[in-house]
């Protein structure tokens, strides 16, 4: 079994976010995932976290990592699914099962897109969801996960 990782979040990414900086960048911004795990560190790091970054393009890979979060006793997960936010059962059922507080992010505003973004089976799962605000949504929901768990930042 892996090292329990007791100081650690996941900041999990699914499908086409591999691609950011250059998928539809009028929608997305020019910031890449690269970008984006700097960011989930540097703002991880201001809580005294670490952030176990990952990114898939496979379902029951993602659902795996949320299963390893657990075993690895990680205090929280910041999840961006991606398309599968809106057609995965199998990984809402997943956050669901580990029962670690998940706040769930998406670059763009889902419910100003088409009509089948509106709905996140990973919302369901979360206790929080933020979504519009470009990547500095997911320094926002560290930021929240952090107060949902109680840790303050280090000085």
């Amino acid at each position: 079994m892996a090292e329990p990782a007791t100081d650690t979040i996941l900041v999990l990414n699914g499908p086409n976010l591999n691609m950011l900086g250059t998928r539809e960048p009028e929608k997305y911004g020019h910031a890449t995932l690269a970008d984006v795990e700097a960011l989930c560190r540097e703002t991880a790091a201001s809580f005294g976290l670490k952030a176990d970054c990952r990114q898939s393009n496979r379902e029951g890979e993602l659902i795996d990592f949320v299963h390893e979060a657990h075993a690895r006793k990680m205090k929280g997960i910041i999840i961006n699914a991606g398309g599968y936010s809106h057609t995965s059962i199998a990984l809402h059922d997943a956050l669901l099962a580990v029962q670690i507080p998940t706040v769930e992010v998406h670059v763009t505003n889902i419910h100003a897109r088409e009509s089948f973004r509106h709905h996140s089976y990973t919302a369901r799962a979360a206790f929080a969801s933020l979504c519009g605000f470009g990547i500095e949504g997911y320094r926002l929901a560290i930021q929240g996960l952090a107060a949902k768990l109680g840790i303050k930042p280090k000085a």
